[in-house]
């Protein structure tokens, strides 16, 4: 259906795994691009076929048209670090007042109490698990309860919390549940240290 109504999307990953870019993820991505792989494993999944472990890297691409079944080799625009600063550069040079996005600009800050949609106040121990599952990089009821010395259900509680807060994903099965942020800065709004009183 997005296909007829133009929708698009670009998927990217820097590891091509069988375990993330699934045979069915596979079917329905008509059109695809490899840049330089480690291994020729890595090119199969990507391209179903060997090739991308040859290429040179700086733009040098495989290219898979839905209505080819070989990929054709091209070259894209690579542009370093110094080039984008040196763009950046010029344009604050321009002295052109900057557009801003209202949406953006509105929002909230960080530094959340409450839950999302929701006048229920966060547990106490919120701060601290948000700094625990970022140490980690895992969230499970049972770090919570060693790390907190806390019950079981409370554990749960934080953990729901944190899902709802954008914290962590969803549960899958038994698996400690993905970090989604890498510092906890981005939820509480100040850092750790900042946050604790003197």
């Amino acid at each position: 259906m997005s296909r007829a109504t133009g929708i698009h999307m670009v998927l990217a990953t820097q590891r091509p795994s069988v375990d993330v870019i699934t045979g069915l993820i596979k079917a329905n991505i008509p059109c695809r691009i490899a840049f330089a792989v480690a291994s020729q494993v890595d090119s199969r999944v990507i391209l179903d076929g060997p090739g991308a472990e040859k290429l040179l890297g700086r733009g040098d691409m495989l290219y898979l048209p839905p209505e080819q079944a070989k990929p054709l080799r091209i070259q894209g625009s690579f542009i370093n670090d110094k080039d984008i600063n040196e763009l950046v550069s010029f344009l604050k040079n321009q002295g052109v007042a900057p557009q801003y996005t209202e949406e953006v600009t509105a929002m909230p800050r960080p530094g959340v109490t409450t839950l999302p949609g929701s006048t229920e106040e966060l547990d106490e121990y919120f701060k601290q698990a948000v700094e625990l599952v970022c140490q980690y990089d895992r969230a499970s009821s049972s770090l919570l309860q060693r790390r907190l010395s806390i019950g079981y259900a409370r554990a749960a509680r934080i953990i729901d919390q944190l899902e709802a807060t954008g914290v962590v994903g969803a549960p899958d099965g038994s698996k400690p549940r993905e970090v989604l942020i890498r510092r906890p800065e981005e939820v509480l709004g100040t850092s750790p240290t900042e946050a604790q009183p003197q």
